[in-house]
């Protein structure tokens, strides 16, 4: 089987598993949302750390922004709840795409250490600065509006929204690589200087691919805040202890630089983490730490790198050979 037809037949599978599961496990549909949640986190951190070769622990600053962008315009658009959701994610969305635009244009020009530092305060700022302003509760939060089916119907609905969100992040995400802007922020991250010899507006195309993670992650804060029904500014929305490092792990764990590492890693990493805090209730977090350390320690280059270096025939990249030339031949 063609590794193409492979793929469409294993996305296939989960997504027809994915329609079923709040049929089949009722009782674990929040738990699955935030599996989607996890995922769209690490494809969306992985298109800048993994494909572009930039390190940024601030775009949880977008899934902040999202959340409580969508929170302020169904409070005071004074609309009923579903025109108003829908209007909140369209400008949590622009809001962070403008936000991105706006920030890209400035820390994309640091690299390496630098930008990833820059990206750092970011989180803790949003936190700080949120955590103040009485217009969005300050520290004492922010309640959502209050959802109108029935009792069990907010958690199916935000799952199939999130599960939507899921599936046109990774499509968007696998048809952007395949292009021609796959290509650039690939030659960002093998080398950058090389790259705008060769022509390449790299820092415009650093800050598009910025605005991409924003968009998605934009509107997957809109759609978590609801589902949770309170938005917390440390805690919940712009959580950088948490989230923030989360998305860097579960890429990392997968694999970065491919499509479905972040993936895998995601689901790796939530499975493993709701088993600690079902079963490990008090040490749940010595055990994260301890997933943390193993993470780093034994999966350096990621599952599917680990895949392609032990069974390179079937994940790996294989370059038929030319046979060589027969003596006295051309």
């Amino acid at each position: 089987m063609r590794p193409r037809t492979a793929s469409r037949w294993l996305l296939g599978g989960l997504l027809t598993l994915a329609l079923a599961a709040p049929w089949l496990v009722p009782a674990y549909r929040t738990q699955i949302s935030f599996l989607w949640v996890m995922i769209i986190f690490a494809l969306t951190w992985d298109t800048l750390g993994g494909q572009m070769g930039y390190n940024s622990f601030g775009n949880v600053v977008f899934f902040g922004v999202g959340m409580y962008a969508c929170a302020v315009v169904q409070r005071d658009a004074g609309l009923e709840y579903f025109p108003a959701l829908f209007l909140g994610m369209a400008v949590a969305a622009a809001l962070a795409v403008a936000l991105a635009a706006v920030l890209g244009s400035g820390l994309l020009g640091l690299r390496g250490q630098y930008f990833a530092i820059a990206t750092l305060g970011l989180g803790f700022a949003a936190g700080e600065f949120a955590s103040g302003w009485d217009f969005i509760g300050a520290g004492s939060g922010m309640v959502t509006p209050l959802y109108p089916g029935e009792v069990g119907g907010r958690e199916s609905f935000f799952y199939y929204l999130l599960l939507a969100l899921t599936v046109t992040t990774f499509l968007v995400l696998r048809r952007l690589y395949s292009g021609r802007f796959g290509l650039a922020i690939n030659a960002i991250r093998d080398d950058e200087d090389k790259a705008e010899a060769m022509g390449l507006h790299t820092t415009r195309y650093k800050t598009t691919a910025w605005c991409v993670s924003a968009t998605f992650l934009g509107l997957t804060g809109a759609a978590v805040g609801n589902l949770i029904g309170f938005i917390d500014p440390r805690d919940v929305a712009f959580a950088g202890p948490t989230f923030g490092v989360w998305m860097v792990l579960m890429a990392i764990l997968g694999g970065k630089g491919t499509l479905w590492g972040p993936v895998l890693g995601a689901a790796v990493f939530h499975v493993t983490q709701e088993l600690f805090w079902t079963y490990l209730l008090g040490w749940q977090r010595v055990a994260l730490g301890l997933l943390i350390l193993a993470i780093v320690l034994f999966f350096p280059v990621g599952i599917l790198g680990w895949a392609r270096e032990r069974w390179p025939e079937r994940f790996g990249h294989t370059v038929d050979e030319r046979p060589e030339p027969a003596e006295g031949g051309s």
